[in-house]
């Protein structure tokens, strides 16, 4: 099972097109949410063969460039994994240094918790495991004025 860019052992995995990291998944459609830029599906599609088994660290990175080009930075990320087991203790200062790095951000800005549903749900039945995101974006600049600017400077130079 991989969570947050984190091998964890445990005798089931999670099925999915790349390697179903559902945190990183919700981290991802978090961040793409924020800016209505559409989810995953829209933009790494299960049907294209170029994302089958990708790391979704890889992705990250992809969907964290998406977000500088739009002219948005992270100012932070709160994520929850709901699992009944593996215990994900031991594992989560890991998921934050992977996650941090991926997006280049200080580690003070990543949290990761994990809960369980008391046995509840199918996250209690230990028929899969959930992941939510919240993340806070800030604005690093103004694209429309930033490359009309540019444009302007290129054509003072010419």
């Amino acid at each position: 099972m991989i969570l947050g860019g984190v091998h964890i052992p445990h005798e089931r995995g999670l099925l999915g097109h790349s390697d179903a990291d559902v945190l990183t998944h919700a981290i991802m459609d978090a961040l793409l949410g924020a800016l209505a830029l559409g989810d995953l599906g829209q933009h790494f599609p299960d049907s294209d063969a170029a994302y089958q088994d990708i790391s979704s660290l890889k992705l990250l990175e992809q969907v964290a460039r998406k977000l500088a080009d739009a002219g948005y930075g992270i100012a932070h990320i709160d994520s929850v994994v709901v699992a009944q087991r593996p215990k994900l203790a031991p594992y989560i200062p890991e998921m934050r240094r992977r996650l941090a790095a991926t997006l280049v951000m200080e580690l003070s800005c990543v949290s990761v918790k994990a809960t369980t549903t008391e046995r509840l749900g199918f996250e209690g039945r230990e028929e899969g495991i959930s992941a939510q995101a919240i993340v806070s974006l800030c604005k690093i600049r103004n694209v429309n004025t930033d490359d009309k600017r540019n444009e302007q400077d290129e054509t003072n130079t010419h």
